[in-house]
Order: C-alpha cells, then structure tokens, then sequence
C-alpha cells in the first residue's frame, strides 16, 4: 500500500504567513512615517500629525463584538455601543488611546480601551463593529492585526 507524502499542516502554513507579514510590515513602518518638516531657519519639526507609540506593540488576532453586545455594561461601566471606538484588551487601562492596524491590508484606525476581554484564547484584542469596518474584517470575522498604545491614560488613583 503507497502513502501519501506528508503535507505541512494548516498550522505550519499559518506560522509562516504571520511571519512574513510581520516581517514586511516591520520593514514598511520605516517608509510609512513622513519626514521631519524643515523650517526656514534649518530647524527640524515633528510632523504634528504622526502618532508615536507610548507603548509597546502586540501582534495577533482580534475579532469584534456580536450584536447581541449592544447596551450591556462594559467593564467600565459604560453600556457597549456598536458605533463606538470601543477597544476590549486585557491589561491597557481604560481610556488608552491604541492605533489598530490589519496586517492583511494595512488599514489602520484609533479606538479606545474601554473594556476587558477577549477571553477566547489566541486574540488580543476584541474591535467595535464600527472599528472593524473601517480596518475591513466585519467578512472575515477575525483578522491579524497589530496594537500600538499610542496615548495611555492614567489609572484612577
């Protein structure tokens, strides 16, 4: 009886596609930023528009939250809004501001932390609906996405 060479596995096929978009995407970073405005007198000036990042980038997947969200409580007491910025993540304090970008197609927008979650395992982060269409995952679900703290705001004493 022949068998079947051995194929890589789903997992291994998926490993390396993460790979090499986080590899291309470190590479364009570089090339995304614009360049130091020049004044008339030689001195250089941060473009006012470039968010920097106030802390460190996590790469992984995020899904967004179902419709049946809509109006409960968030773990910060507020009631959850489907056209909200609302971002869930586990550890950044509430109201963090995070710039959320799918690795797929390099959309990027900015939400708020205002919830805990996701507790499903393997994601970083869940999305508003209204965040997950303009980064385009609302057909896919789930998406690789890339998380930059970019103004974190301080816990309530």
């Amino acid at each position: 009886m022949d068998r079947e060479p051995a194929r890589p596995r789903g997992r291994v096929l998926r490993i390396a596609a993460s790979v090499a978009v986080m590899g291309l995407s470190t590479m364009t970073i570089g090339c995304a930023q614009s360049p130091d405005a020049v004044t008339a007198d030689g001195t250089t000036t941060p473009p006012a528009t470039v968010e920097r990042p106030a802390g460190q980038a996590q790469t992984g997947m995020a899904s967004y939250y179902s419709h049946r969200f809509n109006g409960r409580r968030m773990a910060s007491g507020a009631p959850f809004d489907p056209g909200s910025d609302t971002i869930a993540h586990r550890t950044l304090p509430f109201g963090t501001l995070v710039r959320v970008t799918n690795l797929r197609n390099g959309l990027t927008t900015t939400g708020t932390v205002q919830d805990r979650g996701p507790w499903t395992r393997g994601r970083i982060a869940d999305l508003s609906p209204r965040i997950a269409r303009q980064i385009d995952m609302i057909r896919s679900g789930v998406a690789q996405v890339e998380i930059v703290p970019v103004e974190i705001a301080e816990a309530p004493e």
